[in-house]
């Protein structure tokens, strides 16, 4: 049976984005296939490279790739201890297809880059690759990555002797990775789960647009409309971190690109004419801070796993020991039991897997004409929308009394912005139960 979901993953792999990808591959294979992990800058830096004489040597530091392939191995010890244990194995999705890895962008378009190790830790998994060592797959892998110089000498994506066993290393580009995955599969059937920033989603959309429009919908956890943002009083982390690469892939959504796409000093404008306006469903903080994991529930039921010497179990507490400290921290209203964290990326898996659920609801107002601020000294990544009760004009020029084509009915973007979900008090549980039952 195909699956009932297709996805891509573009990732910036911190401590929700690894329980967002958990909670993918813990699912059954009909109802959603991984076919790519791109990794893009975020939380940390997505890896480093040092030149040797003959190619780039990734370098021992903290990144993305890391923590995706640490990922991997306790999953491939999980289900090796699980049916020692006598116990399902799990993970289905994974072990029926491998998903393709790529590493992508390292800095944003145009803005200064921001990491957001202050919450994840430096190693965006809260200090585990130090903390835990034997937890940590050895090195071994580092050099499938590698990006040639001269792409005759290997092919873009290592062969089968050299892939690992849960996964298949891609020496593309994650940007070219994701434009060649679209251009394998049939139009509109290959959903993107982009839970980082959103730069290698621009890339690839300015280097062959009509193949990226192949996607049948972006899912974007991102921006914040109603609520404040979480790294600027207006600004969410990911529409922050590269606001000019979320400001270009929201205005492949307007029937006029041009009158959102801002100008970048490193990619060229979209043509004028495109085959149809991009799918584009909206995450903000005003849904996904609606679904928490307390650290009473965490505990309670990771508790058993970790006496009865589940691999998953000690790797997970771990990172999460660290996000429960760091949110008391940082936050009133965290102490104990109550701690909670915000489960914003898996909010964005959960959707995929269960988007026929009719309980899933955008706005009334969807689609809505939001866009990201780019120049603002205060306010980065703000999503900016109109508040003002004012009539719509069949135009495309603008006027002294519509500047910005606030007002046109064929200009602005055209984003759908989720509001409701199945039910954001009970979600922890349903993370915990796919994972660890």
């Amino acid at each position: 049976m195909a699956p009932k979901a297709k996805i891509i993953i573009d990732t910036d792999p911190g401590i929700d984005d690894i329980l967002a990808m958990l909670l993918a591959f813990a699912s059954s294979p009909e109802e959603i296939e991984v076919l790519l992990i791109s990794l893009t800058f975020g939380n940390i830096e997505v890896q480093r490279y040092t030149l040797s004489p003959i190619f780039y040597i990734i370098a021992n530091d903290h990144s993305c790739l890391r923590n995706v392939i640490s990922m991997l191995h306790i999953i491939e010890r999980e289900t090796q201890w699980r049916k020692e244990q006598g116990k399902p194995e799990g993970f289905d999705a994974l072990r029926a297809r491998k998903p393709i890895v790529a590493v992508g962008a390292q800095e944003p378009l145009d803005d200064q880059k921001m990491l957001a190790d202050y919450f994840h830790g430096k190693d965006g998994l809260g200090g585990i690759h130090f903390s835990h060592p034997h937890l940590t797959p050895g090195e071994s892998w580092e050099h499938l990555f590698a990006p040639m110089s001269d792409p005759d000498v290997l092919p873009n994506v290592a062969p089968s002797s050299t892939s690992h066993q849960s996964f298949i290393p891609s020496r593309r580009h994650a940007s070219d990775e994701i434009l060649h995955v679209l251009s394998e599969n049939e139009p509109d059937t290959i959903t993107i789960v982009a839970v980082g920033p959103l730069t290698n989603l621009a890339l690839a959309a300015a280097k062959d647009p009509e193949t990226f429009l192949r996607v049948k919908e972006v899912v974007v956890m991102g921006g914040a409309i109603n609520e404040a943002g979480n790294v600027t009083p207006v600004g969410e982390f990911n529409a922050y971190a590269d606001s000019v690469a979320a400001a270009r892939v929201f205005a492949l959504t307007s029937p006029n690109p041009q009158s959102t796409i801002p100008v970048s000093t490193k990619l060229r404008a979209y043509p004028s004419q495109l085959s149809k306006p991009l799918t584009l469903k909206l995450f903000p903080l005003d849904i996904t801070l609606k679904h928490n994991l307390t650290r009473g529930d965490f505990d309670r039921t990771i508790t058993p796993l970790l006496q009865a010497g589940s691999p998953l179990a000690e790797w997970v507490s771990a990172f999460m020991a660290h996000v429960f400290q760091t949110l008391e921290r940082l936050h009133q209203g965290h102490e104990g039991a109550s701690a909670s964290l915000s489960l914003h990326d898996p909010v964005c898996v959960w959707y995929a897997l269960t988007a026929e659920d009719t309980r899933w609801k955008p706005t009334v107002t969807s689609p809505e004409d939001i866009r990201i601020e780019t120049v603002g000294h205060w306010t980065r990544g703000m999503c900016v929308v109109d508040r003002r009760n004012r009539h719509k004009v069949d135009s495309e020029v603008e006027s002294h009394s519509d500047h910005g084509l606030w007002l046109s009915s064929r200009a602005g973007n055209r984003v759908i912005r989720m509001e409701e979900s199945p039910g954001g008090d009970a979600f922890g549980m349903v993370l915990l139960k796919k994972l660890f039952e």
